[in-house]
């Protein structure tokens, strides 16, 4: 009972997105029926032969022509009605899952960052493509076949009732051992067909896995291990397949086949039982080509009940995310005026985790100001940087940006307002015009400004396209040091009132720390900066250095300050000094 219940508003809900296409749909519908009309007509032509023409030995050559000509037609209007219901099915679908694949996208793209912690990414990328392939069959496949099956069993069985009813009862004896078979294909091919279905989304995660570790992988020679990982997953996906192909070798076609047979010869017991003329010949072919047909049907009646769960169980999944929960922000959209951030009291912890990852945080940052959050990992220090980015609900305390608590102020003006530069910056595999932009409208020579201002330009100017030169894929023909000096020459577009640097310097060489440096006191004019640092040498000029320890600020001053206290702060610098 569970199981209706979740699996009909799932359909509904799948259905509904058809109807901007009821014109085109319903021309569809009635070239599918015209299609099966036309189909099931010849056979009542034939008959009409047999019995009027050439079991009298009455051969009219016009009548002959007419009957050949009308059936030449009828075939042909069968296929020009089949071929173009199609191509109308298919054209529906795909404009369908246009508009499903930028729902799910929509959705995905303002989840709160706490889904993207607690679930992996490839599952929600599985929902954008996979998922929304496997709906793809309900509109394009199922629906029109479901509908031209039903249809054609219907009119084959109008067809026999009208040439011959006491032939067609015996004929409809077929239909409930039919539905017998039905169900018990149906009962043993769900779990299979689940089993193949989780065993190629199996082999999919060991190849994305093994293509993007590939370098750790050939270092420490693991290359057969994963090769007999992905044999074992696709060997048990072959299995279950060829169970799938065998329920369908004996359940389908031949038992299907055996019952038609079995209803063929009580057609014949029952035309050699009556005397003489009670049946007529044609009536015989007629009813023996109706009973082959009618098994197509349903066969593909009962093999769409697999496709059409499958397709229910890919739209929970798509509509469990278009459902979820997205970022909440405020209704404030006036701009920040100030960089000036206060923090009272800010305690948080993740949903997965019960322990407090900050706990009761007091910090007043004045505009423009250089402060720098320090720590030993697990310190608090990203997750205090994600909360002033909007990131994250806080759940204890308050912070406020420009004296307005942040959680009323609007997604557009937070994004404005507040920017970050991240460890391991994105990079498009785009031009360096459209990294720079991301869409924005921006003149060349701003942008050449830029790049002057983060000292990029002469490499751009090496490259054989200048800024439209394109980078590779996530700019692997870029170093990790210019990565992030092009990510700050993204900020620079348009200067934050607020810039976080989430240990921008971490993984860069002294060269390219000096260069970063140096753009950063171009900016410092501008925004406040809060810089999370790995290397303290880079923070030695900042207004306020807060050095966190398990989630607490254990120390708050500037940097002659802290030393001359001489306490976790000093301890800090002392040892990198001692290891540089």
């Amino acid at each position: 009972m569970d199981h209706l219940i979740e699996f009909w508003p799932i359909l509904k809900r799948l259905l509904v997105y058809l109807i901007p296409f009821k014109k085109q749909l319903i021309l569809a519908f009635i070239l599918l029926l015209s299609g099966s009309i036309s189909e099931v007509i010849g056979p009542i032509l034939i008959s009409y032969f047999i019995n009027n023409i050439l079991s009298k030995h009455e051969l009219h050559f016009k009548i002959i022509c007419i009957i050949i000509i009308i059936y030449i037609i009828l075939q042909i209007l069968s296929v020009f009605f089949n071929y173009f219901q199609s191509i109308l099915f298919n054209k529906i679908a795909v404009k369908v899952i246009s508009k499903l694949r930028q729902d799910v996208m929509n959705a995905a793209l303002r989840q709160p960052i706490s889904q993207f912690d607690s679930q992996p990414i490839g599952q929600m990328i599985s929902k954008v493509t996979n998922d929304t392939e496997a709906v793809k069959e309900l509109y394009d496949t199922v629906a029109p076949t479901l509908f031209k099956s039903i249809t054609l069993i219907f009119i084959i069985l109008f067809a026999m009732f009208t040439l011959e009813w006491h032939m067609a009862m015996i004929a409809l004896l077929i239909l409930p051992l039919v539905i017998t078979i039905m169900l018990i294909y149906q009962k043993h091919s769900t779990p299979l067909l689940r089993k193949v279905r989780y065993y190629l989304a199996d082999i999919n995660n060991k190849f994305n896995e093994t293509i993007n570790g590939i370098n750790v992988i050939q270092q420490f020679r693991q290359q057969n291990r994963f090769k007999k990982s992905i044999q074992n997953s696709s060997e048990l996906h072959y299995i279950a397949r060829m169970k799938i192909l065998k329920l369908e070798g004996f359940l389908l076609r031949p038992l299907l086949s055996l019952l038609s047979a079995l209803v063929l010869c009580n057609f014949i017991l029952l035309f050699s039982c009556f005397k003489i003329g009670a049946f007529e010949v044609g009536v015989l072919y007629a009813f023996i080509t109706y009973l082959g047909r009618l098994n197509e049907p349903l066969i593909a009646i009962t093999i769409q009940q697999s496709v059409l769960q499958q397709s229910i169980v890919a739209g929970e999944r798509i509509f469990t995310l278009i459902d979820s929960p997205k970022q909440k922000y405020g209704n404030n959209k006036t701009i920040l005026k100030s960089g000036k951030i206060n923090i009272k009291n800010v305690s948080f912890n993740y949903d997965n985790c019960k322990k407090n990852i900050l706990k009761n945080i007091n910090i007043c940052i004045p505009s423009k100001y250089f402060v720098a959050f320090v720590g030993h990992t697990g310190s608090g220090k990203s997750t205090l940087a994600n909360l002033l980015m909007g990131y994250y609900p806080i759940k204890m305390g308050k912070i406020y940006l420009d004296d307005k608590p942040i959680n009323s102020i609007s997604h557009s003006s937070l994004r404005k307002n507040i920017l970050m530069v991240q460890q391991d910056p994105i990079v498009l595999s785009d031009t360096i015009f459209a990294n720079i932009t991301l869409g924005r409208k921006i003149s060349e020579k701003k942008i050449w400004q830029i790049l002057d201002t983060v000292h990029l330009s002469s490499l751009v100017k090496s490259m054989p396209n200048g800024i439209y030169s394109r980078l590779g894929e996530e700019g692997n023909n870029l170093s990790v040091g210019q990565k992030q000096l092009l990510a700050i020459a993204r900020i620079l577009v348009m200067p934050p009132k607020i810039l976080v640097l989430d240990e921008a310097t971490a993984n860069i060489d002294s060269g390219t720390e000096q260069l970063i440096q140096k753009t950063l006191l171009s900016i410092r004019t501008k925004s406040t900066l809060v810089v999370i640092a790995h290397r303290l040498s880079t923070i030695i000029e900042a207004d306020l250095i807060v050095v966190l320890k398990k989630g607490e600020v254990i120390e708050l001053g500037t940097h002659e300050e802290l030393l001359n206290k001489k306490n976790c702060y000093w301890k800090m610098y002392k040892l990198q000094l001692s290891r540089s």
